[in-house]
């Protein structure tokens, strides 16, 4: 038969499981804004039935119930919707990073607008322009200087602030290192501590939400997989283990500084650009960061680097007019139909004149620039136009100034391709040997400032065999318009690209995360409909117990007086 205070017993379960069930739900109303948290639910079962008593089997037919009792607080969480989450977060961090650093670019290079490189060029042009209208003007002379040193201060600027929009992504990569280790480590003793709370038998809910957030976090950094294994998750990222278990077996170390020398230092570790090279750093916000500045922000330089190569000694054919003279020495890679001057080689007088008109590949505005004549007394023939600053090698963007002698005396700008000749052609000559220009010829002038509409070559290998500058230019030869609106256009279509991926990612972030929400997320109503259920629960089963106790004060305390 049943135990007379079975009742009491079956109360007491129902109490305290009432009052878990009660708990957990303050729990996840306490936690309904707390990021990573997944909603707890107590799973209630049946107690195990107790037989009736009896030698071989009961008479009483059926089984005793025993009330309700809780096996564990389980957390709702749904592994896939993890995994998807995983995946699209990473392409969310890496397109995120390359919309950022090309907004940054188109900043930068400013265009359209009325104060951007482009226009500074075309100021450039328009001051040979007015300079071939009036060559002996010294006030076209200034202007032209200003504006020959406005376009070279232009790149030189442009340049830095690629250069440093380089050096701060680098360190931006750099920094991601420390933030990244940190997480590894976190989600290693998480792993730890999960096992031995669930060794016990506990359940580690509010631990494994936490381990599931540094995760979250880290696969918008890095590409990240997990495996999840009885010691806890496994991390990888491509085929390098980041984490198993309770170890970290990659910790990843800062790419060093490049020495003044140019030379980047051995790193002690796996870096993120050894990861990239090696293809196992396939997405995340590093590998944007990488992606951006070896490709978009380099490509761009050297576009710039391309274009300030051709205009400084870009191949290039002009059309001198009949009677020009040329200079004694021609410039190194001057072209006369099937000669390449080497510089070193010495015209006659009758060499240096030209009966009909010609046509010659110059390399770029010096090597036109070097075939005129200044204004100076003796004459001399031209200097190059542009010169590289101090301590640098060859003609970049960030190299390429205007000549200092010209700075100095703006009487070596070059307009004439006359000197004075006599009757018979001769060149005329004083007693030292002095020639005398003809002042008011515009040949150089002219032709410089039809430039801007003639076919460039953009490749640097192609304009000095000596360059140093690897890429691909984006036109292989035309005007300097095209070839920089071909640059503005590409950055264009790749800013709304990144744009449109980017804001796609978003959605499916978005998306995945609602999904996500709805299963793990606390929903306030629901919970606060469940709070009133089990409280009703709690009340009942405290009514159950207070009317057993009756039963039992009166069964103790009435019975057996009879007779007394």
């Amino acid at each position: 038969m049943a135990s007379t205070f079975g009742g009491i017993e079956i109360s007491k379960r129902a109490l305290f499981a009432q009052q878990t069930a009660l708990s957990t739900t303050g729990h996840n109303i306490a936690n309904a804004n707390t990021a990573g948290y997944s909603r707890q639910v107590v799973n209630l079962v049946a107690s195990r039935p107790m037989e009736a008593v009896g030698m071989m089997r009961s008479n009483v037919p059926g089984q005793l119930g025993q009330g309700v009792e809780f096996d564990h607080v389980k957390r709702v969480r749904e592994q896939f919707l993890d995994t998807q989450y995983y995946n699209e977060n990473k392409e969310y961090g890496n397109w995120t990073v390359r919309n950022d650093v090309l907004g940054k670019l188109e900043a930068i290079t400013n265009e359209p607008s009325d104060t951007g490189i482009r226009q500074v060029i075309e100021n450039f042009w328009n001051a040979w322009q007015v300079f071939s209208k009036e060559p002996e003007n010294t006030t076209a002379r200034a202007a032209l200087k200003e504006s020959s040193l406005a376009m070279t201060e232009t790149f030189n600027h442009t340049a830095s602030q690629l250069d440093d929009l380089t050096n701060d992504l680098s360190e931006n990569v750099r920094s991601k290192v420390s933030e990244t280790n940190t997480i590894l480590d976190q989600v290693a003793r998480l792993n730890n501590e999960i096992f031995r709370v669930e060794g016990l038998g506990n359940d580690a809910n509010d631990l494994r939400d936490q381990r599931d957030l540094l995760v979250d976090n880290l696969s918008k950094i890095i590409n990240v997989s997990v495996e999840r294994a009885e010691g806890g998750y496994n991390v990888k990222m491509g085929n390098v283990e980041l984490v198993h278990g309770i170890n970290v077996v990659t910790s990843f170390a800062a790419t060093p500084v490049p020495a003044a020398d140019g030379t980047i230092p051995s790193a002690d570790g796996l870096t993120f650009d050894a990861a990239y090279k090696n293809g196992d750093l396939q997405s995340g916000e590093v590998f944007g960061m990488i992606e951006s500045r070896d490709k978009y922000v380099a490509s761009y330089k050297f576009q710039l680097d391309s274009m300030v190569v051709a205009i400084a000694k870009g191949n290039v054919k002009v059309t001198l007019p009949a009677g020009s003279v040329l200079p004694p020495q021609l410039p190194e890679g001057t072209i006369i139909g099937s000669t390449t001057y080497t510089g070193t080689e010495t015209l006659t007088d009758q060499e240096r004149m030209l009966k009909t008109d010609t046509e010659i590949t110059v390399k770029g505005l010096n090597g036109l620039h070097m075939l005129g004549y200044s204004l100076e007394e003796p004459t001399q023939s031209g200097i190059p136009f542009f010169t590289l600053q101090k301590g640098a090698s060859e003609f970049t963007a960030s190299s390429i100034t205007l000549n200092p002698a010209i700075i100095e005396n703006i009487s070596k700008i070059t307009a004439s391709s006359r000197v004075m000749t006599d009757v018979n052609g001769n060149i005329v000559k004083d007693s030292n040997g002095n020639e005398t220009v003809v002042r008011g010829n515009n040949s150089i002038a002219l032709i410089t400032a039809g430039i801007r509409n003639l076919r460039f070559d953009f490749d640097p290998k192609k304009n000095d065999s000596q360059s140093t500058l690897s890429g691909v230019p984006i036109l292989a030869s035309g005007t300097f318009d095209e070839f920089f609106r071909a640059i503005v256009g590409q950055l264009g279509v790749q800013t709304q690209e990144a744009t449109r991926q980017s804001d796609n990612q978003k959605v499916l972030v978005d998306q995945v995360d609602s999904r996500r929400q709805s299963v793990s997320g606390v929903a306030t109503d629901e919970e606060m409909a469940n709070m009133i259920k089990y409280q009703h629960a709690y009340n009942a089963a405290a009514r159950i117990l207070t009317t057993f106790d009756e039963m039992l004060d009166k069964v103790i305390n009435g019975m057996g007086t009879v007779g007394r």
